[in-house]
């Protein structure tokens, strides 16, 4: 095993020696580390909104319309009565909802799992804002 291995270092050193050492050319360097500037700049993520200016304007201005016709084109206190309306509301709520009956699991649920979203998007907000600093 010895006399191979001797063999197998001679092979080495013959090879070695018969290959001369490539030196890098000068600016070797910095042509590296233009590529790394390109890489890093392709991976910087900009900041896209979901809801783009534009969009943002156009909601404004649906809200100030629906502001506007209310407040000017709305009828009149005589001739619409609120109170009718919400006795008719809550009386058709109420007939509605009448057999409908929810066990204790069912309750807690539907005040645990509210809670348990809005702790879950305050985690994932603080990690992206994380991710994404720049």
């Amino acid at each position: 095993m010895r006399e191979s291995d001797k063999n197998i270092e001679q092979l080495i050193e013959k090879i070695m020696a018969e290959n001369n050492l490539q030196s890098p050319s000068i600016d070797f360097t910095s042509k590296i580390m233009a590529n790394v500037q390109i890489l890093e700049e392709k991976k910087l993520i900009t900041y896209k909104p979901l809801i783009s200016k534009p969009i943002w304007i156009l909601i404004g201005l649906a809200v100030a319309a629906l502001v506007i016709y209310v407040s000017f084109f709305s009828v009149s206190e005589t001739d619409f009565k609120i109170d009718e309306v919400g006795k008719l509301y809550s009386d058709r709520m109420s007939t509605a909802f009448t057999g409908i009956h929810f066990s204790k699991n069912i309750l807690y649920a539907i005040l645990i799992v509210p809670i348990m979203i809005l702790v879950q998007i305050g985690i994932l907000k603080n990690y992206f804002d994380k991710k994404y600093q720049l």
